[in-house]
């Protein structure tokens, strides 16, 4: 029999000595409870993903010497198999390492790099041709990383006869990815005839949110045991292949659908502010769903009194909005300001009159570039970060303004469709009830007509298809790639709105690459994911 602690951590990117603190910490505990090697996560050392550090020699030196440094506090304790850079004649490598007694037993160099989606692994590392294994606690246990389980070949082939197999990951989450995960790691215990011990980090890391989901598949295809989502998780298991047998401690269901979107937002916005090293947000609150969803999502995220709120009303602002938005932040006890906006919108339209600026559009974004002034002073002034409270499909369509309601240190909701939004916001109320606490969301922010209010009597409806109709055509066009015809034929929307749609998302590249970073929690975000050329004359 062999025990094995999974060490679902949260690393942060760069912070070596944080990180092998961290992991000297967690084999402690794990030897204690009589562990016989724990398993930290994919590139644990450095952070995941290292990205460009890794073409500094200084770095990757010095994380090999962090490396070393772990071996060394961990001499005592059990075996640890952790994720690191590590360096060869042939270049650099995504790497595992088993420590023990103090030294580098075993380095494994995984096999299979990605190269797709957010994935640059070919920029940075060569790939390794052989297997690795070795013995613990009298049972042959082999090494993989990640993306090597998503593929049959090597370093499989090696390990076709090994009872135990470690998998460390660094796999972000997006929704119903854990399906997949499964489904590759159930393939592969096919394949080898081996129970899979899988271990994924936890965390943010800028756009990407890692959900953790470390589990123990068994041979015959069914999961063992599971850690838990988006928390870091010591999991203790043990395995005992001869007998086909195993024992671990039980964990509560993974949460799905809108509770694991939800609870991705909350980590991601919880590791990007706290790992950047501000304390506070700030954010405008308008009494609309969007920014009431980001407001909850900051309070849960980090505590209600590093929240502020702000809200900018204008001439054109309704009174039950100023309402709506000092109820969202009664209910969520936090920090509300009333700051108008008229005053500045006059004084600028007074300086601009001679050049007769402030008409039409102009005069509408105008109004939203003051509020993003106003934001951006309070930052300035008690150090918090902002964050922009723009959704999926306004920023996809260009339905938002450059310098306004899109500056921000951070988007949370960046990749979340509006009808998604909705769907938040009725998911986080009921959680709500259920504990017998206060829904943050009223009822009427989620049931009147959403609209920026920058001009008498505007909706969203004016400029735009209905939420409806738009994000089913706005998945098909961003995120699958089809093109007008395919999205026509497969009855998804009528031809004029399909092609006027993917016109004002052609039009708006040059919007999105100038926006803050969000949580991803689609198969294919912008920024990261997608990339496509801000000029750019093909017409879709």
């Amino acid at each position: 029999m062999i025990r094995i602690a999974l060490g679902q951590i949260d690393p942060t990117v760069g912070d070596l000595d944080g990180n092998v603190g961290m992991m000297t910490s967690w084999t402690a505990r794990a030897t204690e409870a009589g562990a016989d090697v724990i398993v930290f996560p994919e590139l644990a050392i450095t952070g995941y993903p290292p990205e460009d550090l890794v073409l500094r020699p200084a770095f990757v030196s010095d994380q090999l010497a962090a490396l070393d440094a772990l071996a060394a506090k961990t001499a005592d304790g059990c075996a640890v198999v952790t994720g690191f850079v590590d360096r060869s004649g042939r270049g650099l490598h995504n790497a595992a390492a088993l420590l023990r007694e103090g030294r580098i037993d075993v380095r494994y160099h995984k096999c299979r790099l990605p190269n797709y989606g957010v994935f640059d692994e070919e920029r940075y590392f060569e790939p390794g041709d052989d297997g690795a294994d070795a013995e613990i606690a009298g049972i042959r246990v082999g090494l993989s990383v990640c993306e090597d389980a998503w593929q049959a070949g090597m370093p499989w082939e090696d390990l076709d006869d090994v009872p135990v197999i470690l998998n460390i990951n660094g796999s972000p989450f997006h929704r119903g990815k854990v399906h997949e995960r499964e489904a590759v790691l159930r393939d592969r215990a096919a394949e080898t005839g081996a129970w899979i011990v899988y271990v994924n980090t936890v965390g943010g890391q800028d756009e990407l949110v890692f959900d953790g989901g470390s589990l123990v598949m068994a041979p015959d295809g069914t999961v063992a045991t599971r850690a838990l989502r988006f928390e870091e998780d010591l999991l203790v298991v043990d395995l005992d292949p001869a007998a086909g047998s195993f024992e671990a401690e039980g964990r509560p269901p993974w949460p799905e659908g809108a509770a694991e979107v939800y609870r991705a937002i909350v980590l991601g916005t919880r590791d990007y502010v706290r790992k950047a090293g501000f304390t506070e947000v700030v954010l405008g609150l308008s009494g609309g769903v969007d920014s009431a969803l980001v407001a909850a999502v900051a309070a849960d995220a980090l505590g209600p009194a590093a929240v502020r709120a702000l809200a900018m009303p204008s001439m054109y602002s309704s009174p039950e909005s100023l309402e709506d938005a000092q109820d969202v932040a009664t209910r969520l006890g936090i920090r509300h300001d009333v700051e108008p906006i008229t005053g500045a919108f006059e004084a600028y339209a007074a300086a601009l009159a001679p050049l007769e600026a402030v008409e039409g559009l102009a005069a509408e974004n105008l109004q939203a570039r003051i509020r993003g002034n106003d934001l951006m002073a309070v930052s300035n002034r008690f150090g918090a970060m902002v964050l922009a409270t723009g959704n999926k499909s306004e920023y996809a369509v260009g339905y938002s303004t450059l310098y306004g309601d899109m500056a921000g240190g951070y988007a949370p909701i960046k990749d979340v469709p509006k009808t998604l939004v909705y769907e938040l916001c009725v998911w986080r109320n009921a959680v709500a009830v259920e504990t017998g606490a206060t829904p943050p969301i009223p009822e009427r922010v989620l049931t009147k007509p959403p609209s920026a209010e920058l001009r008498p009597g505007q909706q969203d409806t004016d400029s735009l298809p209905p939420y409806d109709v738009l994000d089913p055509i706005l998945e098909a066009y961003v995120e699958d790639d089809l093109d007008v015809d395919a999205i026509v034929e497969a009855g998804i929307g009528d031809a004029a709105t399909v092609a006027m749609v993917a016109r004002m998302v052609d039009r708006a590249e040059y919007k999105r690459r100038q926006a803050a970073p969000g949580v991803k929690i689609t198969p294919k975000a912008f920024g990261r994911d997608r990339r496509l050329p801000i000029t750019n004359r093909y017409p879709g």
